[in-house]
């Protein structure tokens, strides 16, 4: 395996990002500003995420729903958090058919306006709740700094609506979705992420709590990978989304919101990749396998493609994501470079000899050199490969905990806590006070990342900044 002309990831991780993203066909710059074109390779990748995280949410009672993407421009203003969250980044139509609209028209940034004006005509009794909805669609939003995947001005995901009777129903689906998310990356996705309490300043506008999880990327900075929101009774209040109880009184509904978007694509590329390029998790990739023909002339190609056939026909029929890539003007070594590239978790080489041993090598990607390859009996193959697959997926989560985990410190001292977050992530004491937030920011570049839900385990400290007491502790880092 050699390396592909690619920045160092360790020597300037940012262009090495950027020049990956394109050159392994997953994204492309959009004409507009800010804007992205996801390429078909990306796309089966989001749809291999999508069909991964639409089973969860079905399992939990989920159904998909869509919304329309504008938004009356009152809807917006109705709750006041929520427009003064969002209104530096809002994409409002004036003109439609050549004249000057009566009411400007938003164009979504996220949809629990639109939900919340739907839901007061939806909802009139106990019977009705709870009401669990997912949308997947894209959001607007005018980023003035953008990243492909990790924040362009319009982006896809799903958020998902719901309604409930009482707060402690909207608090259990908030933490339920949390722990959606948290399955959906560890076990699709070979990402551990933290995940906990967002801090009051760092919360969704409008929300009442909200939650995520939060990923270390390759270069040691944090990535918010996901949220869920408790909304309380905000948007319900805002909205006039109310029911009749069973004593035959009007109560206002609680509700949430909860999302994971494109962005996700970016965090598994820093995640796992390398110099070589991406490294993706067989349970997501859209080719969990690559077969490589190689061969001098006709006779060779004959028996080569024969076996090429079987081999294809055979893995297909055990549910394996297979291409073969039989293009003939380009040799052998250019193919695995192209395919390493691009991530794909195993590569079969079918040649001449192979043919005559009833034989492949088959390559892992999360392995360079020569240790990452074997020769298998093309009678077990199926049952090699598919064993192989379930390795590599177990060995990227194990990999990305143990970075995590190496990366990740308690400070004595603020000191301390200084050289922490310089490069990696810091759990510390925290007092709860905006001000000391505020200041760490200013002086580190650090931020409150989440709280762990069971942070200080009855214990008590002092706030690493002020030295105030505290009764939890925040995980800090630099972000994306």
């Amino acid at each position: 395996m050699s390396k592909n002309t690619l920045p160092s990831r360790s020597e300037d991780f940012n262009a090495w990002y950027n020049t990956l993203v394109v050159r392994a066909d997953l994204a492309d710059y959009g004409p507009a500003r800010g804007t992205m074109i996801v390429k078909p390779y990306g796309w089966t990748l989001w749809e291999n995420m999508q069909q991964a995280l639409d089973k969860r949410f079905k399992a939990t009672g989920h159904l998909n729903a869509g919304f329309p993407m504008f938004i009356p421009k009152s809807f917006i203003d109705r709750e006041t958090s929520h427009v003064e969250g969002f209104s530096p980044e809002l994409a409002v139509v004036t003109i439609g058919g050549g004249k000057q609209l009566e009411e400007p028209l938003i164009v979504r940034p996220t949809s629990e306006t639109i939900i919340g004006h739907t839901y007061s005509k939806w909802i009139k009794s106990y019977r009705d709740l709870p009401l669990l909805i997912n949308l997947w669609n894209s959001v607007v939003r005018w980023e003035l700094r953008t990243k492909l995947f990790l924040r362009t001005l319009e982006f896809w995901w799903q958020e998902g609506h719901t309604a409930h009777a009482t707060y402690d129903e909207a608090e259990q689906e908030t933490l339920q979705m949390l722990e959606v998310y948290r399955d959906f990356a560890r076990n699709e996705a070979a990402i551990d992420p933290f995940f906990g309490r967002k801090s009051d300043s760092e919360k969704f506008p409008g929300a009442d709590v909200t939650y995520s999880i939060e990923a270390m990327m390759g270069d040691k900075k944090a990535l918010q990978a996901g949220t869920s929101h408790n909304l309380g009774q905000n948007f319900a209040k805002a909205f006039d989304i109310q029911y009749l109880d069973k004593k035959n009184e009007m109560q206002y509904c609680w509700t949430t919101s909860w999302g994971l978007s494109t962005r996700f694509i970016g965090a598994m590329i820093m995640t796992h990749g390398d110099d070589y390029g991406l490294i993706l998790p067989p349970r997501l990739a859209p080719f969990q396998v690559i077969i490589i023909p190689i061969y001098r002339d006709a006779d060779q190609k004959a028996s080569v493609l024969e076996s090429v056939d079987n081999l294809n026909r055979l893995l297909i029929d055990n549910d394996i994501r297979v291409k073969i890539d039989d293009r003939e003007e380009l040799t052998p070594g250019h193919k695995f470079h192209y395919w390493e590239l691009r991530g794909v978790p195993l590569r079969i080489e079918v040649g001449p000899k192979d043919v005559v041993n009833k034989s492949v090598v088959v390559a892992r990607r999360d392995i360079v050199g020569k240790l990452g390859k074997q020769v298998v009996s093309t009678d077990s193959v199926v049952k090699s490969v598919s064993n192989l697959l379930v390795e590599i997926q177990e060995a990227l989560l194990k990999r990305a905990t143990n970075f995590r985990d190496s990366n990740t410190h308690e400070p004595d001292d603020y000191k301390h806590f200084q050289e922490i977050v310089s490069e990696g992530f810091a759990l510390a004491w925290w007092c709860g006070d905006a001000s000391c937030e505020i200041a760490i920011k200013n002086e580190t570049k650090a931020t409150s990342r989440c709280i762990p839900v069971s942070s200080s385990e009855g214990n008590k400290g002092t706030c690493i900044y002020c030295d105030k007491d505290a009764i939890e502790k925040a995980y800090f880092a630099k972000a994306y």
